[in-house]
């Protein structure tokens, strides 16, 4: 053990560059000044230095990938670097929320976790928190990430469903300590259990979901600053409909009923040839039929004819 390493007897410390203290955890302020006295980016180098700096800070930062989107375009291939007004209205803005950083508090454990799901046109954005003792809710995590080109194409509904298992995917220590109350524009759970088909992506989603307890909530009303900020920078489309119903959905459902029963004989002597036909429903309904063949015949022959009768009535 290195003394020189080794503190007892604090109130608080650094710890993988973050200030942990009893109230709770916020960034170093070394690492935020480095963010703030950096110049605008002058090439692709120096951006992905910007945007490695900001990916270790981005559970602190609400909607990050949607303040990082101008600066996208920047590091493709075969793309000129040409730091617009989009980008340099981005960095300031990154600067001016790290003015004053949030500051997360450690889960208290037993206690349920609250999941706050934004979904904009390509993004899906995350915010974990917790009530507190005066029923507020008090911030554990940011998450956020972009949509892949096919996640594009999902129903407004599908792509909340994937923030939900992008969130189980990150914070899965959470979710499987605590139980989680889900909030959402829609139920989700619903949808994902509630489909009596359930494609690929849909039985993945639904296997996952298993392992955890959670339970949607309506939100009715907003607790806290932060609940209300959050909401805010994640305004939905106005032109999205969250309807959890699948046009042609019920196209390749499989409905078994009991089969229906046909018994059937025939007798033959002097006086002529008797058949008889019994059918029993799918509903138990018994219907009897019996017929005079005019002429002689043996039993084969009275059977077949028994059959077809029977099966002309099925027809009709």
């Amino acid at each position: 053990m290195n003394p020189s390493k080794c503190a007892f007897g604090v109130t608080f410390g650094k710890f993988l560059g973050f200030i942990i203290r009893q109230r709770g955890i916020k960034i170093d302020k070394t690492k935020i000044d480095v963010v703030l006295r950096m110049p605008e980016p002058q090439n692709v180098h120096e951006l992905k230095s910007l945007q490695g700096k900001l990916a270790y800070l981005r559970r602190f930062i609400s909607n990050l990938t949607h303040r990082c989107q101008p600066f996208s375009r920047l590091i493709k291939k075969d793309v000129s670097f040409q730091w617009d007004e989009a980008c340099d209205k981005a960095f300031k803005s990154i600067q001016s929320y790290l003015m004053k950083p949030p500051v997360f508090v450690a889960p208290v454990p037993g206690r349920l976790l609250i999941l706050y799901l934004a979904v904009q046109e390509r993004f899906v954005e995350i915010l974990l928190a917790q009530n507190n003792n005066d029923r507020k809710d008090n911030t554990l995590y940011y998450l956020s990430r972009m949509m892949m080109p096919n996640e594009l194409k999902y129903l407004p509904i599908e792509k909340l469903c994937l923030a939900l298992m992008f969130s189980i995917q990150k914070l899965k220590h959470y979710f499987q300590s605590h139980s989680i109350h889900l909030v959402s524009k829609a139920n989700l759970l619903k949808y994902v259990m509630a489909k009596p088909v359930l494609s690929d992506r849909l039985a993945r989603w639904y296997l996952q979901l298993q392992q955890f307890e959670i339970t949607y909530v309506l939100k009715k009303s907003i607790n806290g600053q932060v609940l209300a900020d959050f909401l805010a920078d994640h305004p939905m489309p106005g032109e999205w409909e969250l309807s959890d119903d699948l046009s042609d959905e019920d196209v390749l459902v499989i409905e078994f009923t009991p089969p229906r029963k046909m018994y059937f004989d025939g007798a033959s002597h002097k006086e002529g040839t008797e058949n008889g036909v019994v059918l029993v429903t799918s509903k138990e309904e018994v219907l009897p039929c019996s017929f005079i063949l005019t002429q002689n015949c043996s039993n084969n022959i009275e059977e077949s004819q028994a059959l077809i009768l029977r099966l002309e009535k099925l027809l009709t």
